[in-house]
């Protein structure tokens, strides 16, 4: 947030302030999802729209397809993975029909921890 308040090209944003609508697969109804920031900046002269979700890596990857044993942790952390997919395909949908972007950002881009490199 003070990122965005220090950014002179940031004209405006906006926290958990919209909701959208989408279908959890998991529990099977409609849900609401409020996406963490709509930002607004100039970029080469023009206005964009960006509605970024801020999530661990880990979460944006998914766990592991085939792991040795399927533990509670590993059942959770797929029931995540599957959430946060249909909550992304709806902020997507929502974004192309107004022209916004839509981006994930984890903690690497943050920069609070280093890439590692192969």
């Amino acid at each position: 947030m003070n990122w965005c308040d220090n950014r002179e090209e940031i004209k405006s944003w906006q926290s958990e302030e919209k909701c959208l609508w989408y279908y959890d697969p998991v529990t099977k109804k409609n849900r609401r999802y409020f996406p963490d920031f709509i930002i607004k900046y100039n970029k080469e002269g023009a206005l964009v729209t960006e509605m970024v979700e801020i999530k661990p890596h880990h979460e944006v990857i998914g766990p592991p397809t085939n792991p040795k044993m399927k533990t509670k942790t590993w059942v959770s952390q797929v029931r995540t993975y599957i959430t946060n997919q249909a909550k992304w395909d709806a902020a997507k949908k929502i974004c192309e029909e107004r022209g916004w972007n839509f981006r994930i950002v984890t903690e690497f881009e943050l920069g609070i921890k280093p890439k590692k490199s192969r």
